[in-house]
């Protein structure tokens, strides 16, 4: 299972971490850990080459966890917000067996 936690701080998501792989395939043709994937890496990249926050990122196998230095900030907020919405879509689709969400204040 992929957990993925979104850390607020009042209207603003100021970090994310995803840890673990969904499962829902075999290793290579998981749909669900690569759409996690993609979305998370995606989102880190954009902020970084859309905005010109650079994030603080730490990362190994299976896991990635984000902070950013200026989550007010109008195209920060714009993609993390885009973030969580597409993490909430995919496990809107594929469920709680293989993404654990959870939104906590920071």
């Amino acid at each position: 299972m992929i957990t993925v936690s979104v850390r607020r701080s009042g209207d603003n998501i100021s970090g994310f971490t995803v840890a673990g792989h969904a499962g829902y395939a075999d290793k290579g043709d998981d749909i669900v850990c690569a759409a996690v994937s993609i979305l998370a890496i995606n989102t880190v990249n954009s902020i970084e080459k859309l905005t010109g926050s650079v994030p603080v990122i730490d990362e190994s196998d299976g896991f990635l966890d984000v902070t950013v230095p200026d989550p007010a900030e109008k195209g920060v907020k714009l993609l993390l917000d885009s973030f969580l919405l597409g993490i909430e879509g995919i496990v809107e689709e594929y469920g709680n067996k293989f993404v654990k969400f959870s939104l906590t204040d920071a």
